[in-house]
């Protein structure tokens, strides 16, 4: 416990304060993102993240877009360890040869109606990898790719932004 204290104090205060107009931001677009969801599925969007060979920036976004802070899980969209479970395949980095197949397996593996989702440059053609002996065609040439989620990596307000207009699309 004498421990606890002796950092808590040796450190500071290490959380940050959230700009209230951001705050409201996110809220605003999360609900309706959670309610194109469920008008959509009837319950939570299920996705399965694979990364096909990235720096790790889009991970790193993903994984910000599930902290505290954006906390895309109470809005409706949840990542899941399988494909069975999953509604869309979200795809990250360039297609490296050694992902193809196990790309390939993941998204045959996942039940109908199933969607692919491309987020950033990388996945869309292979970004700065591009024309590198070990990247394959871009992911749009090998599944059915229905949404695009660009930047380099986009922020987690982007990856709100571009589910929720694609679920708010009328004739997907």
């Amino acid at each position: 416990m004498i421990n606890i204290l002796k950092s808590r104090i040796l450190k500071g205060v290490v959380t940050r304060h959230i700009d209230r107009k951001i705050s409201r931001e996110i809220e605003s677009v999360g609900g309706e993102l959670r309610t194109a969801i469920f008008k959509k599925f009837s319950r939570s969007l299920n996705i399965r993240e694979v990364d096909t060979g990235s720096c790790g920036g889009c991970e790193s976004e993903i994984i910000s877009a599930t902290n505290p802070i954006y906390d895309l899980q109470r809005f409706g969209v949840n990542f899941v360890a399988s494909p069975r479970h999953a509604d869309a395949l979200l795809v990250t980095g360039p297609l490296s040869k050694n992902m193809l197949i196990a790309l390939n397996k993941t998204y045959e593996a996942m039940a109908e109606p199933k969607f692919v989702i491309t987020l950033g440059d990388c996945a869309l053609d292979g970004g700065i990898f591009k024309g590198s002996y070990y990247i394959e065609k871009p992911i749009k040439d090998i599944l059915p790719v229905v949404l695009h989620i660009p930047g380099c990596p986009p922020g987690p307000l982007t990856i709100i932004n571009c589910l929720l207009e694609f679920l708010s699309n009328p004739y997907e």
